[in-house]
C-alpha cells in the first residue's frame, strides 16, 4: 500500500522496492534528480516521464529535505 511521505512523493514496498517515487507513477525521485544533474531541463524531464512541473519540483523538494536532515561528521 502506497504511503505519501511528502507532497507528491510516495513509497510502496511493491513499487520500485519501496524507493520514493512520484505519487501515482513508477518514476523514482532518484531518477528525476539524476536526469536534472545530467543536464536535462525540468521541462525535458517532465515530458520524458509524463510528469508535471509540480512533480519535478516535488522531487527536488523531497531531495532537499532529505539532505537537510543528513548529518555529516568529518573525522581526521
Amino acid at each position: 500500500m502506497a504511503r505519501e511521505i511528502a507532497p507528491r512523493v510516495a513509497v510502496d514496498p511493491a513499487i520500485r522496492s519501496g524507493k520514493p517515487v512520484i505519487r501515482g507513477t513508477r518514476v523514482t525521485v532518484e531518477l528525476v534528480i539524476a536526469k536534472l544533474a545530467g543536464g536535462m531541463t525540468a521541462d525535458e524531464v517532465a515530458a520524458e516521464y509524463d510528469l508535471s512541473a509540480e512533480d519535478v519540483r516535488a522531487a527536488l523538494g523531497y531531495a532537499a529535505s532529505v539532505l537537510a536532515a543528513e548529518e555529516v561528521r568529518v573525522t581526521a
